[in-house]
């Protein structure tokens, strides 16, 4: 398998990238950390004249915590996310995530900004932009702007990127206090895409559930926000009745497919297995008593 011919330049600044991603006279797609892109290149599903490489913007390698917002550099590689104390402190649920993604070799590589523009939809960090309601920072010809998670990814492999135009940053705001959190994933064997994968995120307080989020993955075209489940968690208590009723009603709303690696019926039974899981660990992590 070889690549198509393709230019190469590599730039020093976001100015340079985005200048060269608006010339019209020529293709141009960004490569970061490769992990994607590469094995796209060598099997002929993408065909580019320009490679441009932003390894070299160190810029966009920052990781800050700033004013209730942890605000991610879109070259931060998954490794440095993943052991990252300002992730761990304040994200615990992303530090466990990362360690799914792929094998060392592939998260010393790959890049925050690569996985979410890549947009595959059982990639776990996309769902983590989901779930805890990132907004993403791009900048182009026009001038930056912000595009929240929910609204970025719109299909299988596309995204609200626009012609011309880079991801920089990924802004995560903190979460508040009595946070529980939990994350499932299953994949065929250790490092493969997830068949199915769900995370919440739950905000308890005097027992009660008063802020709940549900992200999943591997079982749509996208990865989703749970919006009806979220709302039959609020104000209440979580017991057995009330936790099989919401992975009934998660189940219902999702639209797995099946392929070579799972059913849909299996991907089906999977997200109310994994489900009721992380339920239960978010619940209990926020200090919730399940009965």
């Amino acid at each position: 398998m070889k690549p198509p011919i393709f230019d190469y330049v590599k730039v020093s600044t976001v100015e340079e990238a985005t200048a060269i991603l608006a010339d019209s006279s020529k293709e141009a797609v960004v490569i970061a950390g490769g992990q994607s892109l590469l094995p796209m290149l060598n099997f002929r599903l993408a065909a580019p004249e320009i490679l441009v490489d932003i390894s070299g913007i160190e810029a966009l390698k920052s990781l800050i915590e700033r004013d209730n917002v942890v605000t991610i550099g879109a070259m931060t590689r998954h490794v440095d996310l993943g052991s990252s104390p300002i992730i761990a402190r304040h994200f615990p649920v992303i530090t466990k995530a990362v360690t799914h993604i792929a094998h060392l070799a592939i998260r010393n590589r790959g890049t925050i900004g690569g996985s979410l523009c890549h947009a595959d939809p059982a990639a776990e960090l996309p769902m983590m932009a989901l779930l805890l309601n990132a907004e993403l920072m791009v900048a182009g010809g026009k001038g930056p702007r912000t595009i929240a998670a929910k609204d970025f990814f719109q299909s299988a492999l596309e995204t609200d990127i626009q012609e011309g135009e880079l991801l920089v940053s990924v802004s995560l705001p903190l979460l508040p206090p009595n946070t529980g959190w939990g994350f499932e994933e299953v994949s065929r064997k250790s490092g493969d895409f997830a068949l199915a994968a769900v995370s919440a995120i739950l905000v308890v307080n005097d027992g009660e559930i008063s802020e709940a989020r549900i992200a999943v993955a591997g079982v749509d075209e996208t990865p989703r926000r749970m919006n009806g489940a979220e709302a039959m968690l609020r104000g209440k208590m979580l017991d057995d009745d009330h936790l099989t009723a919401v992975c009934e009603t998660i189940q219902s709303e999702i639209n797995p497919e099946t392929d070579l690696q799972a059913s849909s019926n299996y991907r089906r039974h999977l997200i109310g297995v994994l489900t009721a899981r992380v339920l239960k660990d978010a619940f209990a992590g926020a200090g919730g008593i399940f009965e």
